[in-house]
């Protein structure tokens, strides 16, 4: 997979993110990594900075739940309106996290 079709393929899974619902950096990673032969939350990170406006990008945080760094206010806001399970310095994982069906 080239680094285009790898940022192609990324933006594809966090559009699928339902709504409420969030992945992080490093599941997102994760999920991608078979196909895609990397595995790096950092790089997840960095596309979703440099491609992710067009996506819900909120929906993608730290595995601790913390939103995007520098967007936390509008995420918050984002993740609120949509009925996201939220703590005190982020989103409960734990209530909220999501997963891809096996036949991405």
């Amino acid at each position: 997979m080239t680094p285009e079709e790898y940022v192609e393929t990324v933006l594809a899974l966090v559009e699928r993110i339902p709504p409420g619902r969030v992945m992080s950096y490093g599941a997102v990673a994760d999920a991608l990594a078979e196909r895609s032969g990397r595995a790096s939350a950092r790089l997840v990170g960095s596309i979703m900075a440099r491609h992710g406006g067009g996506v819900p990008w909120h929906r993608v945080v730290t595995s601790a739940g913390r939103l995007p760094p520098g967007h936390e206010v509008e995420a918050r806001a984002r993740l609120r309106a949509e009925g996201c399970p939220l703590r005190a310095a982020g989103v409960d994982m734990s209530a909220a996290s999501w997963w891809p069906d096996e036949g991405m």
